[in-house]
């Protein structure tokens, strides 16, 4: 087994690129495969079914508002 070294990593910056354009091509690859798509809009914080001709049908929304944390300490 052989160990990276330092030089060899990739910068975090380039991680993110690289996930980003993951993340592009699978949209794509499903737009042209006829693949509904689940979207999370944060005006609305409904979440949707987004279908490759762009219709929209919502599929449920935000139930609890604040963190999980915030919301436990309300009950300590």
């Amino acid at each position: 087994m052989e160990i990276m070294k330092r030089e060899e990593y990739i910068s975090d910056e380039n991680v993110v690129k690289r996930a980003r354009a993951a993340i592009k091509i699978d949209l794509e690859k499903k737009k042209a495969l006829d693949i509904p798509i689940v979207v999370y809009d944060r005006e609305t914080q409904a979440i949707y079914q987004e279908n490759s001709d762009g219709t929209r049908i919502e599929v449920a929304k935000k139930i609890r508002k604040g963190r999980y944390s915030e919301r436990v300490g309300k009950k300590a």
